[in-house]
């Protein structure tokens, strides 16, 4: 089954929906058919996810801060209360995690909670490194026929990212050759944060480190942030995240992946502002080839950010007025979009447009609904999502190995097969990280 065919209830499809392994459960409604849900980082993203997994269980709520928990606790009364992931983890009844921790330790818990069988919702990025994806993804696609993933890039829910799709590959632009996305969003940061203070006694600092092998001071600077927004205060870091590269990136590169169906590149290059080894470029640009597929040539896949901008296809068209955007080239024009609008720009001989014929009303790709949800009824019946760890951990290992050919300065030939760099033993060593003494990412 093509990932992009979208799941059908247990009750339209007249199938047996399954929560775990072995153990069926009847009714969609049912109380036996409810997940058992640990929701690890309860605040900001955590948040979020209140409304859509109300509808099951949630036995456990896990956060460093013991006061971001107090909301979580006053909707799931019932759940369990944890400060530490992995002892979170350890919950017999635990079937479903939903995970909204930081960056630098969404490929840790997910890949414990696949190890024990668990269905996995990981907000993005799913890794840091190469490494850490690439062993992500392993692990799910070693467990695919019984467990359910999905990974949080929820603008994937917006129903233009099935049109831009579908004029991509019913050939609205002619043959794609090339594709862009960028975007504009520049936080500019000297270095870490000194030693400042003491951690309050509700923060378990020590945890929120996890595996960061460099022993970081406390600084309150990496919590002033709000809801939602607070990952800015340090995932520009390169200890803490990847910058704008598995932030909006993230989601950005969601419209180009969509529509293109790429796998893995197999060259990589980037250049942008001079190297800081404390803090990630704001301004970045790397570009990517991808092989042919079953239904289009080569391509070339591109990614901007901070600033610098693919060059317009016309010199009225202002891509800066798009503060995070895509466009794909072809051989018959372009295809300029946001996350919820198009606009199609044909150039050459045939600007008619005689040559495009729409899909009918009824082949078109239907709406996915609630992007949680989604997961959720996959979790219960045929396992499959939009954005499962094989669609995002293929689209964030490109954008990971970008950076590491920014930091190395050259353009690098890569198999993807073997997750190694061919031409350079200097970024091979990029690909992953060392971690603190007793912390795993296959534990």
């Amino acid at each position: 089954m093509r990932r992009r065919d979208f799941l059908k209830t247990a009750a339209a499809a007249g199938i047996v929906p399954m929560i775990m392994p072995g153990v069926r459960l009847f009714g969609a409604d049912a109380a036996s058919n409810k997940l058992n849900i640990a929701l690890i980082g309860s605040w900001g993203r955590g948040e979020a996810h209140f409304g859509p997994i109300s509808s099951e269980n949630v036995v456990a709520i896990c956060d460093i801060n013991e006061e971001h928990m107090v909301g979580a606790a006053e909707r799931f009364p019932k759940a369990t209360k944890y400060t530490d992931w992995r002892k979170c983890l350890e919950q017999k009844d635990i079937n479903a995690v939903v995970i909204c921790t930081t960056d630098f330790t969404h490929a840790f818990v997910a890949n414990w909670a696949l190890n024990r069988g668990m269905h996995v919702y990981c907000e993005k990025p799913l890794g840091n490194t190469v490494e850490e994806v690439r062993t992500v993804r392993a692990n799910y696609l070693k467990n695919k026929s019984k467990l359910c993933t999905q990974v949080g890039t929820q603008r994937h829910e917006l129903e233009n990212f099935n049109r831009v799709q579908e004029l991509i590959r019913d050939g609205a632009i002619g043959e794609v050759t090339d594709a862009y996305a960028w975007g504009n969003r520049q936080i500019r940061r000297k270095g870490y944060l000194p030693a400042e203070g003491t951690p309050p006694p509700h923060l378990h600092y020590d945890l929120w480190l996890g595996p960061i092998a460099t022993d970081h001071p406390y600084n309150p600077g990496y919590f002033s942030g709000g809801p939602g927004a607070n990952c800015l205060q340090w995932n520009m870091y390169w200890d803490f995240g990847s910058g704008q590269v598995g932030d909006m990136g993230s989601h950005t590169m969601d419209l180009v992946w969509d529509a293109v169906e790429a796998q893995l590149p197999t060259t990589a290059e980037g250049k942008g502002q001079e190297f800081n080894p404390e803090v990630t470029p704001v301004e970045l640009e790397t570009h990517f080839e991808f092989p042919a597929n079953s239904w289009r040539g080569p391509i070339r896949i591109s990614w901007y950010q901070g600033g610098i901008m693919p060059r317009t296809p016309k010199e009225y068209v202002d891509l800066n007025k798009i503060d995070h955007g895509a466009m794909f080239k072809g051989t018959k024009g372009f295809l300029i979009c946001n996350f919820d609008s198009r606009l199609i720009l044909p150039i050459g001989r045939d600007t008619d447009m005689t040559y495009y014929k729409p899909r009918p009303k009824d082949k078109v790709l239907p709406a996915i609904g609630n992007f949680q949800k989604e997961w959720i009824n996959g979790c219960k019946g045929n396992l499959k999502t939009s954005c499962d760890m094989e669609y995002s951990g293929n689209c964030i290992e490109m954008m990971l190995l970008g950076l590491v050919a920014y930091r190395v300065g050259k353009k690098l030939e890569y198999d993807g097969a073997t997750g190694q760099v061919k031409n350079s033993p200097e970024a091979n060593a990029l690909l992953s990280k060392k971690y603190r003494q007793g912390w795993t990412l296959n534990g």
